[in-house]
């Protein structure tokens, strides 16, 4: 059987054998009551990788999203965020319908980032007929900007513009490792002007399940109780901690691998005859591109052609391409991946 080669997403890695044998091996104990050894592990790495003073084991990205706006805030507050932004986009609404808050959305720069003066005037002021503007909420990298990553610079101009408002930030870090590895800066560098973070284990750093909320005391002990109320509080979860572990020991340097991957697919691709990539693709680990006009499949048309080829991307509009690199392709995967787009495209 032909192996399929997945780009939809870097959500679909598999856990590595090392991985595997960690979780079969973890010490474990009820992380409810605090007692499970290889979770208090895994909070206290991540806190420490991102300059925090403490860490929470949730188990997804979105739960570690939701549990920060709502520890940051109260029902009927106001959280900023971009219009591009995975919260907005891709959380079902959950700060709105299960904790009440509004959201103000301000549109995203082609680079990822809020402008300045954009989040200035998005800022409240004090007035009965407004909500409170009580929190700004960043992404790093940027998923549908490209995958581009934010630099500490303007993190910390955004913060700083924040704070001095009163406003807290909250940055949405899932392929934060990415950004850092992108950028040649450690992730704390990119974490140190915000108040909050959250992480994924389970994409690039290709853990089974979970992601790290990390903060200062105060904030983690209000999401601890958040995540409870969320059904997030789960018992002898230090078997899924264990292959988080190893994906902070071992995962995160050679990132720099996909990301030389997703270069090598986009030389690929951009050889072919109706295709184009976007601007600046790839800024890390994913390629954005799109079929020219000339072309008349569409990319859902495209990707379902592909999977004859196997080979699954993502189709995320009418002309639309999303590809992902990840652990789990390797050179010959990326050769497989063009020569399938060079067979759609030339018998289309």
């Amino acid at each position: 059987m032909m192996e399929t080669i997945d780009l939809r997403s870097d959500t679909v890695t598999q856990p590595t054998p090392a991985m595997r044998q960690a979780m079969a091996q973890a010490p474990v104990g009820d992380d409810v009551y605090g007692e499970d050894p290889t979770i208090n592990r895994l909070q206290e790495m991540a806190a420490a990788m991102m300059g925090m003073e403490a860490g929470l084991f949730l188990p997804s990205g979105t739960m570690g999203n939701l549990a920060a706006v709502l520890a940051h805030c109260g029902r009927g507050d106001e959280v900023i965020l971009g219009k591009q932004a995975h919260t907005f986009l891709y959380e079902a609404g959950g700060i709105s319908a299960l904790g009440g808050v509004h959201s103000a959305q301000v549109p995203n720069q082609p680079d990822g980032t809020l402008a300045l003066e954009d989040i200035r005037t998005a800022i409240r002021p004090e007035d009965a007929h407004h909500p409170i503007s009580r929190l700004l909420t960043l992404e790093n990298t940027h998923n549908r900007c490209g995958g581009v990553a934010l630099t500490a610079d303007y993190t910390r101009s955004a913060s700083e513009l924040a704070h001095s408002h009163g406003l807290q930030v909250h940055l949405d870090g899932a392929r934060i490792f990415n950004a850092a590895v992108g950028l040649g800066v450690p992730a704390s560098e990119l974490t140190a002007p915000v108040d909050s973070v959250t992480f994924c284990l389970s994409k690039g750093l290709c853990a089974p399940v979970g992601s790290v909320l990390c903060g200062n005391v105060d904030f983690i002990h209000r999401a601890h109780r958040i995540r409870k109320q969320l059904g997030g509080g789960m018992r002898q979860a230090g078997i899924l901690a264990a292959a988080g572990i190893v994906a902070l020991e071992t995962m995160v340097e050679r990132l720099a691998e996909d990301h030389a991957r997703a270069r090598r697919l986009a030389q690929g691709l951009a050889d072919l005859p109706g295709f184009a990539l976007e601007p600046g693709s790839p800024h890390t680990n994913m390629v954005f591109a799109h079929l020219s006009e000339e072309v008349t499949l569409t990319a859902p048309q495209v990707a379902e052609r592909l999977v004859v080829y196997g080979v699954r991307v993502g189709a995320v509009g009418k002309r639309r391409f999303r590809m992902v690199l990840h652990y789990w392709i390797d050179d010959a995967g990326v050769d497989r991946v063009v020569d399938a787009f060079r067979q759609v495209l030339t018998s289309a």
